[in-house]
């Protein structure tokens, strides 16, 4: 072994020696272009030799699989983005809340219109901000994605079979679901808490005046049914928290299962009064040197959840405030101002928080946090009767990291990785027990700049009980010089860095043109298993399952009328719909169900109809309905929008509305 140990190292510097006097001999560009391209097209583009090594640590060739998958939040586009790692190609855009055209999303499609308009009133938007993958022990299974919509208070869940939204559900109680979504280690919760306490339920009023009294900050957590794919209101409950703004939340894991963390600013209670005050909120909520991280015994709650102590406001199961503090389910620990993020190390041993306005990662140790708990180590109650643990009492360490500290993840190694907003870079830092211990302890390793002003950050399960390390990547706000101009509204940049060895190296810049993302997450490709084609003609993906009633076997196309309803069962495949002309009079109800009758990966065909605003998107093998009111008279054609074959302008049809006077006679 030590004989080939001495062979394999000797080996290495000998390559490096004839690499280092490949690049330094002095070559002219001509000659270097015709005798070595790859070193000629480097001195052409004035590419060093960490650019290059950069280009090949990212290069995926045509055909091959990325390695890893990130799924990151799309902001207000309403959408999710699929990227994958380390090529950083974008793969795909996943429509929750907002109509997406491209997919027949909320265009024209009977179900996914009818998921879009859950919660009542029709929102065609939203504000996408934490995606979190299902979870089984703590690690990511690779089966559901769970997002939020930080302006309705709103939670989706997307199945990864197939990469579609199959539910969203409106809280009853909040808007402004910032601490969401992220799920408890098996998935029996989707937890989402509000980032500004309002009265509730939702539609109630209270004068800001009352806003100690009267506004409130609860936590719900959404019991998910795995065999089913969906969220169950019915099971669901929320525990009242005092009216502070809560930023972000993470479940404990390992050692803290059954526990949750919430950092919470705004402590002041302060209310929005500039015109009269003279002082914006970003001061008047900053006053006080210390906020609060809110400690929650999930576990607890539910216990009391199962023996009746709630009360039901609007549909939803509500622990009051008052029966969570007397029941220990609820806590309080000092944490420096204007926290933005808290993670939890991968043993569940720690949870560090990071705030913007204090240079320290403040880490705290879960077992400290019992022993408080069990021993009563507090430092009295807040005003609204909650206890607050002491401060030193359970705090493990802190680590001064750099300006504008905000969120954290790990690797497979023992470090930390936490995003400098203000620094515009990524520090890594050492954890405590078990990870190092002695002086090898908390203590900064390296530091690395981004382009610019990071918010969020995410590794290889970065988050989970057990990270793979090697890459991560940096969600950066601002772009400025590093794109060409596309005018005063630039795109964010992603930054891939290579995290592998002792120093971290950037590797990859991605512009993002479609939203402001925020978190993403990281899962190994192997572990998503997704549908190539439905597994049978006549596939509903919503119910994801076959649709006997709907589906359309070939030779069994029809139209038929019933009243002023007119049914179609239309077949689609290479380049035909049967059938390719439909006859109403105005003033008809259409019911189209489309089948798609293609066995081939990538045949997806389209059904567009002008002026009715539809735009089908039918995978091979689906299933899908529009319905419409055929209120505008004339004849309309429609057509495949998915170029599907050398005839693909020859699949058409026309829609003929004959108006009420002619279809009268």
């Amino acid at each position: 072994m030590r004989l080939r140990f001495w062979i394999v190292n000797v080996g290495l510097l000998i390559l490096g020696v004839l690499v280092g006097a490949w690049f330094l001999s002095p070559t002219s560009q001509d000659q270097v272009g015709a005798q070595d391209p790859l070193r000629g097209v480097m001195q052409a583009r004035n590419l060093s030799l960490d650019d290059a090594l950069a280009a090949l640590r990212t290069y995926t060739p045509t055909g091959v699989p990325d390695e890893y998958i990130m799924f990151a939040s799309g902001g207000h586009s309403g959408h999710v983005l699929v990227v994958g790692l380390p090529s950083m190609r974008i793969l795909k855009v996943i429509a929750v809340f907002a109509p997406e055209s491209w997919q027949g999303y909320a265009v024209g499609h009977r179900e996914t219109e009818e998921i879009l308009k859950a919660g009542g009133k029709e929102i065609t938007w939203g504000d996408v901000h934490h995606p979190a993958l299902s979870e089984t022990q703590g690690d990511y299974d690779g089966q559901f994605l769970f997002v939020n919509d930080k302006a309705n208070g709103r939670v989706a869940v997307i199945d990864l079979r197939d990469f579609k939204t199959k539910q969203i559900v409106k809280n009853p109680l909040i808007y402004s679901n910032h601490c969401s979504a992220f799920v408890t280690p098996n998935t029996e919760y989707i937890a989402e808490a509000p980032q500004y306490s309002m009265p509730y339920p939702v539609g109630t009023y209270a004068p800001l005046e009352q806003y100690k009294e009267k506004y409130r900050g609860p936590i719900t957590f959404w019991k998910f049914d795995r065999t089913k794919g969906r969220i169950v209101p019915e099971q669901s409950f929320a525990i009242e928290l005092p009216p502070y703004w809560h930023d972000l939340c993470d479940a404990g894991k390992r050692v803290s299962y059954g526990w949750a963390f919430c950092n919470s600013f705004n402590t002041e209670m302060a209310v929005p009064n500039i015109l009269q005050m003279k002082m914006p909120l970003e001061a008047t909520t900053a006053r006080n040197e210390m906020d609060y991280l809110h400690v929650i015994n999930w576990k607890a709650a539910e216990k009391l959840v199962q023996e009746g102590k709630y009360e039901t406001v609007a549909g939803m199961k509500l622990i009051r405030l008052a029966t969570a503090v007397q029941a220990g389910v609820l806590y309080l620990i000092p944490e420096p101002k204007s926290p933005h993020g808290v993670d939890v190390s991968p043993d569940g041993g720690y949870v560090v928080v990071a705030g913007k306005l204090d240079p320290h990662a403040t880490v705290y140790s879960f077992q400290k946090i019992q022993e408080a708990i069990q021993k009563g180590l507090v430092e009295g109650k807040d005003p609204y009767g909650v206890p607050i643990l002491k401060f030193d009492a359970t705090k493990a360490a802190q680590v001064e990291l750099g300006l504008g500290p905000l969120h954290t993840q790990f690797d497979d190694k023992g470090y930390a990785y936490t995003s400098l907003f203000l620094d515009s870079a990524v520090v890594k830092w050492s954890l405590g027990e078990p990870y190092f211990k002695g002086d090898k302890a908390w203590k900064v390793v390296d530091k690395v700049p981004v382009h610019y002003n990071i918010g969020h950050l995410t590794a290889v399960h970065g988050d989970t009980v057990r990270p793979r390390g090697k890459f991560l990547v940096a969600l950066n706000k601002w772009s400025i010089d590093r794109f060409a101009p596309v005018g005063p509204l630039h795109p964010q940049n992603f930054q891939l860095i290579d995290i592998s060895g002792e120093k971290m190296q950037r590797l990859y810049d991605l512009p993002i043109p479609i939203g402001e993302p925020h978190y993403a997450q990281i899962i190994e490709r192997s572990l998503l298993k997704p549908f190539e084609v439905y597994p049978q003609v006549g596939f509903d993906p919503i119910k994801m399952a076959a649709d006997p009633a709907h589906t359309v076997q070939p030779g069994k196309e029809r139209i038929e009328r019933k009243g002023n309803t007119v049914e179609v069962w239309m077949t689609a495949i290479r380049s035909t719909y049967t059938p390719d002309r439909i006859e109403v009079n105005q003033g008809d109800r259409v019911i189209i169900h489309l089948t798609n009758l293609e066995r081939t990966r990538d045949a997806t065909h389209g059904l567009a109809i002008a002026a009715y605003n539809v735009n089908l998107s039918v995978d091979p093998g689906e299933n899908a309905t529009v319905e419409f009111i055929a209120d505008k008279p004339g004849v309309y054609p429609f057509y495949c929008t998915e170029f599907c074959s050398a005839l693909h302008l020859e699949m058409a049809g026309y829609l003929l509305v004959k108006p009420r006077t002619q279809a009268m006679k």
